[in-house]
């Protein structure tokens, strides 16, 4: 089974492509986030990976659980399941622009790529502990391919 990265430039390509298919009428398959606010969302999350987005440390047992989580999920290439809670930071729950939410996230999709292939990534995260090139580029995908799942892309 593949195990799809966003360093990859195929995958990659795969995912700019998909949500640049995405429209502002696009049904949501679950949850309760509209396109325009998927899409900010996923903005935040990349966010992490580049230093602009912080989480605050958080207590010992989830960090367990976030790295078993990593574990498994690599392991197992399984996705992320639905209505999975979320940092408070990074709900959005607010209205967004559908046309500014995509092309920030294409913008911050396009800053994720140079600052993995600059070898920039973070060596932690808040929740999965420490990181790889490979854990960011394989987590990083598997969220936007859930979400992206989630509107039919």
């Amino acid at each position: 089974m593949v195990k799809k990265n966003l360093h990859n430039r195929i995958y990659f390509d795969e995912i700019i492509d998909r949500i640049s298919g995405l429209t502002v009428d696009s049904y949501r398959k679950w949850g309760e986030m509209n396109v325009a606010q998927m899409l900010k969302h996923c903005d935040l999350i990349l966010q992490i990976a580049l230093g602009k987005m912080k989480i605050a440390p958080i207590n010992p047992l989830f960090e367990t659980i976030g790295f078993l989580t990593k574990v498994e999920m690599r392991i197992f290439n399984n996705g992320i399941p639905r209505n999975m809670p979320t940092f408070q930071k990074l709900i959005v729950n607010f209205e967004c622009n559908f046309d500014e939410s995509r092309e920030g996230l294409l913008k911050t999709m396009n800053e994720y790529w140079d600052t993995y292939t600059h070898h920039h990534l973070p060596e932690r995260h808040v929740l999965f502990g420490k990181m790889t090139e490979k854990d960011w580029g394989f987590l990083e995908y598997k969220h936007l391919n859930h979400h992206l799942k989630q509107f039919n892309v």
